[in-house]
């Protein structure tokens, strides 16, 4: 999976710092989604610092996309996953494609 250029399947785990500039937000705002939203789930080391899988990144993803795209308010974000997950996935990675084959083809036109 591929998140502003960069590929995040190339390691195992990242800090919430890492995923905060791959989002392009606030840490706070992904500690503050953690605890809306039940589906995501990093794993806390015992010095309290989160780890974020590729997985964990995914949902992140599919949550901004929602709150910060498409407008959805936090209950109405929850009740789409909540409702419809693995179709609202499928579709947010369909536009994703198609945004990295629109970039590519831009690029080969100039």
């Amino acid at each position: 999976m591929a998140l502003n250029g960069e590929n995040v399947a190339t390691k195992l785990y990242y800090s919430i710092g890492e995923v905060s500039k791959m989002l392009k937000v606030n840490p706070s705002l992904i500690r503050y989604w953690e605890a809306e939203f039940s589906m995501l789930k990093p794993k806390k080391k015992s010095n309290g610092n989160r780890s974020f899988t590729a997985k964990d990144i995914e949902v992140l993803e599919l949550i901004y996309h929602l709150v910060k795209e498409k407008g959805y308010t936090l209950d109405g974000a929850r009740k789409r996953l909540s409702e419809n997950r693995e179709r609202t996935e499928q579709r947010f990675k369909i536009v994703n494609k198609l945004l990295e084959i629109r970039a590519f083809l831009e690029k080969m036109k100039v």
